[in-house]
């Protein structure tokens, strides 16, 4: 397949599935409430999709290393994924919602992993002598995000959020077609011998990496760091007298500096930095945004904040994708892949969890606690991953 052809493949495949994210996550809340559910049952499928994600990426990324079969895997998750959505617009009762609530996270947790998996491998210089650049791919997914995000709030009304869905299952049945598209696995990749075993004896083997470890620590703790943000910033800056078109630009700032960030700087960053340096400035890019967030509900000062999540996300995310691509064997690429998003999904939990601690005794200054993990990830972001 030409280089051209593989990037229309990816782009097509990170733009069907982040692109059904993008429609339907930020409603979900919403259209269960339209179910006529209470608060705690709504909070309670929510959390049990948040759990179920933890524990079914890492295994389904573990079986799709074991059977060396990840296109035929992401695209059946994406195919469940759809067919949970659709049966949704027929579901009312509680127990009905939540099983099915559970079957989606279940199908889409895998999914952004093994395509990561498949995309890192295939973005690498010397193939055909043609670059594909992961950062590229990677863009294009997050401003898919944000345009469904737009055009489902266009579509939907407060009574009626079925058009989210129906946008979101056919993306993802769209994701089942650009999975089909993919190239096959590169055939230089080293085969599973016989009888070996999925789960446990390799992950021993990617924990004996030690340059993985430092990886996943790092990566979990400064993406653990957003789950303030992401919890409270709204209703801080709300209470602070910050109108709802100010709060709509200063996180439309976020979005912009992670696409800008993936798709041009990111890539010259990692080029001219490499991988280890552009970590730890990720990692300070942390500790300043939450040290200086914690004072300060300026807009002016914020509206300079926002765009350091071009780098305490995009940049970080890609500099690990970078590493990863050069230290981890492609035949547990997507077990990898699963386990660098457990850690980064366990510790937000856990941030998040507390932050309403956090929040409701200290305010603002909930945000100094962020700093301090990005304070900590540091030292592993530049001595860990030499």
């Amino acid at each position: 397949m030409s280089s051209v052809n593989r990037s229309i493949a990816y782009i097509a495949l990170y733009t069907a599935l982040y692109g059904a994210f993008g429609v339907a996550s930020p409603f979900w809340p919403k259209f269960l409430e339209t179910r006529t559910l209470t608060s705690p049952q709504i909070s309670l499928i929510l959390g049990a999709a948040i759990l179920i994600r933890l524990a079914a990426g890492p295994l389904v990324g573990a079986l799709a290393d074991f059977i060396a079969a990840p296109r035929l895997v992401l695209a059946s998750c994406a195919a469940l994924a759809a067919a949970a959505a659709l049966s949704l617009l027929g579901a009312h009762t509680f127990w009905l919602l939540l099983i099915l609530f559970l079957v989606q996270a279940a199908a889409l947790a895998p999914t952004t992993s093994i395509a990561d998996a498949l995309s890192v491998n295939i973005a690498k210089p010397q193939i055909d002598g043609a670059p594909l650049e992961y950062g590229w791919i990677r863009g294009a997914g997050s401003a898919a995000f944000a345009s469904g995000t737009v055009v489902a709030g266009q579509l939907i009304s407060p009574r009626d959020l079925s058009p989210a869905i129906w946008i979101n299952a056919a993306m993802l049945i769209a994701a089942v077609g650009a999975a089909a598209l993919l190239p096959s696995a590169d055939p230089r990749t080293a085969p599973r011998s016989a009888g070996s075993a999925p789960g446990a004896i390799e992950l021993a083997r990617l924990v004996r990496i030690a340059r993985f470890r430092n990886l996943i620590l790092v990566a979990a703790l400064v993406f653990g760091s957003h789950a303030m943000n992401d919890t409270f910033a709204v209703i801080r800056w709300s209470g602070a007298g910050i109108g709802a078109p100010a709060i709509s630009l200063l996180w439309s700032e976020s979005v912009v500096a992670e696409v800008v960030v993936f798709l041009l700087i990111g890539p010259i960053l990692l080029d001219r930095l490499g991988e280890r340096r552009a970590v730890a400035l990720a990692t300070a890019a942390g500790i300043t945004r939450w040290s200086v967030e914690a004072v300060t509900n300026s807009v002016w000062t914020l509206s300079i904040l926002q765009p350091l999540h071009g780098l305490t996300f995009a940049l970080l995310h890609l500099a690990c994708m970078r590493m990863m691509s050069a230290s981890i064997p492609s035949n547990v690429a997507a077990t990898a892949q699963s386990v660098y998003g457990f850690a980064a999904g366990l510790v937000t939990a856990a941030v998040t969890l507390s932050s309403g601690f956090l929040y409701a005794r200290y305010g603002g200054a909930a945000f100094f606690p962020m700093a301090a993990l990005c304070a900590a990830a540091l030292p592993f972001a530049w001595f860990g991953l030499r």
